[in-house]
């Protein structure tokens, strides 16, 4: 999953199994994507085999079909997208202030929330 960000189906598809919080096979996927657009059962197959094979997703095989369920949670991927961005950065420091001077109140509260549960190393 390093370094690999998810293309627009894949992120559709991806938003589908985080949404359920469950296995799902492939016709229930594709039953709830032709809720907004017109897609090809196989085109969704062949995405979910892909995602598969790229790690985002195991599965199960279930009679002659196989269940997907999502490895990683939705925010573990923002949280790599976030680092991945940071990475990107001469100066991290810099790009951080900037970050964090842009948070809406709602962020900051979140960031507060955040800083509570992962406390920093002790230094020694």
């Amino acid at each position: 999953m390093a370094g690999q960000r998810l293309g627009d189906l894949e992120a559709a598809i991806m938003d589908r199994m985080w949404s359920r919080g469950r296995a799902a096979n492939v016709r229930e996927v594709l039953e709830d994507l032709q809720e907004e657009r017109t897609i090809a059962y196989t085109t969704v197959m062949t995405v979910m085999d892909n995602l598969h094979k790229k790690g985002w997703l195991r599965r199960e095989r279930v009679g002659r079909a196989y269940v997907y369920e999502a490895v990683a949670s939705r925010e573990g991927y923002t949280a790599k997208l976030m680092r991945e961005a940071l990475a990107t950065s001469n100066n991290q420091a810099a790009a951080l202030v900037h970050f964090l001077s842009d948070l809406s109140p709602d962020e900051r509260e979140a960031l507060q929330v955040a800083l509570k549960v992962v406390r920093p190393q002790d230094a020694g």
